[in-house]
């Protein structure tokens, strides 16, 4: 254990990399400001709703649409089969969708592919935008992705990089602010339809229960991602 530490600080040292710690300050500054997380909250609603959309269809529900809201909640809407497995797993996608997104990207950008991660959410951002059915939904996904496309395209690839670095420890710290708002709503009483409620009503597994392990699959997607981002190639 100890020659594995040893390791792994000699590799955060050898990079050197502060640009990526710095990211990651100002992401996390981004997500604890109140006045910057309502507006950019909307980015995690996007991937939240894409996680249950792609997992609706992967588990052969048919997806009917996406609806965004100008508070920043959102609603993805398919057909099957009440009850089974299609329907838990679609609804317990997602919250892990976001930290999973980020973690994927943190990925991309340690193996120095910024450039591929911007383009990848750029391409998921077109499928969610196909499903979604309202005016402010689509104006959010258009937002997003033609700041993405911007960065693309306009920014040299250190400053790729460093964008690409910034959305994935957003993605990362992000993911996990939701979780506390919803525990908070639930010991208020007002979050009788959230996902970890609907959860316990079709497995009979408590709503504290799956959001533990939503807890637990942001926290793990935090640690290695936030580690990966700390090891990304020099800017």
């Amino acid at each position: 254990m100890d020659e594995l530490v040893r390791n792994a600080t000699a590799r955060l040292l050898d990079s050197g990399n502060v640009a990526a710690l710095i990211a990651g300050v100002i992401a996390l500054a981004l997500v604890l400001n109140r006045g910057s997380w309502l507006p950019l909250r909307n980015v995690v609603t996007i991937a939240h709703e894409g996680g249950h959309a792609v997992v609706a269809l992967l588990s052969g529900r048919k997806l009917n649409g996406i609806r965004l809201h100008s508070d920043t909640s959102g609603l993805t809407v398919s057909t099957g089969r009440a009850h089974g497995p299609g329907m838990v797993f679609t609804l317990l996608a997602g919250y892990p969708a976001v930290s999973l997104l980020g973690l994927g990207g943190a990925w991309l950008v340690t193996s120095d592919r910024a450039r591929w991660m911007l383009w990848g959410c750029i391409a998921l951002l077109v499928l969610v935008l196909l499903a979604v059915r309202n005016a402010y939904g689509v104006l959010s996904v258009v937002v997003t992705g033609g700041a993405l496309a911007a960065v693309s395209w306009l920014a040299s690839p250190p400053w790729q990089a460093l964008c690409a670095a910034l959305l994935c420890w957003f993605l990362l710290i992000g993911g996990l602010r939701p979780l506390s708002e919803l525990g908070r709503k639930r010991r208020r009483g007002r979050a009788g339809d959230s996902d970890a409620d609907q959860l316990a009503r079709l497995t009979g597994v408590g709503g504290g229960a799956w959001m533990f392990l939503w807890f637990l699959i942001g926290l793990a997607s935090l640690l290695v991602g936030g580690f990966w981002l700390l090891l990304m190639p020099q800017v």
